[in-house]
């Protein structure tokens, strides 16, 4: 499993980076937890908690701010 797809966190665009983000995030989540029964149970918890989707945001806000300096966005 590639944690990084393509090797690179350098994207054409800041749409292109926010879909990294995305993808960086649920890569994390499958690396952490490799069963797809036990993350079907998850995503139904989560899915209808607003505290999960929050902290999930989260992660994507953070995965996003990698994406983004590495590609000096904030310049």
């Amino acid at each position: 499993m590639d944690l990084v797809p393509g090797n690179s966190l350098i994207c054409g665009t800041p749409e292109e980076g926010r879909r990294l983000a995305i993808s960086l995030a649920l890569q994390t989540s499958f690396a952490i937890q490799p069963d797809e029964h036990v993350q079907t149970i998850v995503r139904d918890a989560y899915a209808n908690s607003p505290d999960g989707l929050i902290a999930a945001s989260q992660v994507v806000a953070t995965e996003f701010a990698t994406v983004a300096a590495a590609n000096n966005y904030w310049r």
